[in-house]
């Protein structure tokens, strides 16, 4: 299915069987490079957290997947993003940017390629976070970010839904491959967009936000 330019898409992020996150996007663009979406400063979000209100980095893995969690409703402090999901990737590239809105670094968040969905009245794009990443920087210098993290969950293999770590890390090396060539979309694609400026943030999510997220199978 492909998203018209200007539409609202949830980009959600899942964990398990749990809706970690949500945020709210608008569609730049959805061809055959992929899907482009903007995230703007202000919008309206959710996060996942303990019922004390510590979030998943706030404490030990062991100890977050023992604990019941609830969504919150927050807002998106930091400057407006870019995320680009390329076709049939298992990542998406972030387009960061600085306090007066002009590109800062690109980030690649690894994660099992977008699951689209679309009721008709609202639609969105489901991810697993990989929780490895790769910080890249506007002369193309990158480092691995989150490899703790990533170390810490794998040790508890019965609750985390990384199952072949090896797989993951070639699957960032072929990115970091393209960084250091300059390939699209790390070669000044996107580094100048400005948005729509109709496009105000999301003062609240849709109806329909919460709805059951697709079973997926690796």
């Amino acid at each position: 299915m492909a998203f018209a330019p200007g539409r609202t898409v949830l980009y959600r992020n899942i964990d398990g069987p749990r809706i970690a996150s949500v945020r709210p996007c608008r569609v730049v663009s959805d061809d055959e490079r992929g899907l482009l979406l903007w995230l703007a400063r202000g919008s309206a979000i959710t996060v996942e957290v303990a019922l004390d209100g510590r979030g998943i980095r706030d404490m030990p893995f062991t100890e977050w997947v023992t604990l019941p969690t609830k969504v919150i409703e927050t807002t998106w402090q930091g400057p407006g993003v870019l995320k680009f999901l390329p076709t049939g990737a298992d990542h998406s590239v972030w387009f960061f940017r600085d306090d007066r809105d002009r590109f800062k670094n690109w980030y690649v968040n690894l994660e099992a390629r977008g699951l689209r969905w679309d009721d008709g009245t609202l639609a969105g794009v489901d991810v697993i976070d990989y929780d490895l990443d790769i910080e890249v920087f506007p002369d193309r210098t990158w480092r691995w970010k989150d490899e703790d993290e990533l170390a810490e969950r794998l040790a508890v293999p019965e609750h985390y839904w990384v199952r072949d770590e090896a797989a993951l890390w070639a699957s960032g090396r072929d990115v970091v491959k393209r960084i250091e060539a300059g390939d699209f979309p790390f070669d000044g694609t996107w580094t100048d967009f400005e948005p729509d400026p109709s496009w105000e943030p999301f003062a609240s999510l849709p109806a329909g936000w919460d709805r059951r997220a697709e079973p997926r199978t690796f």
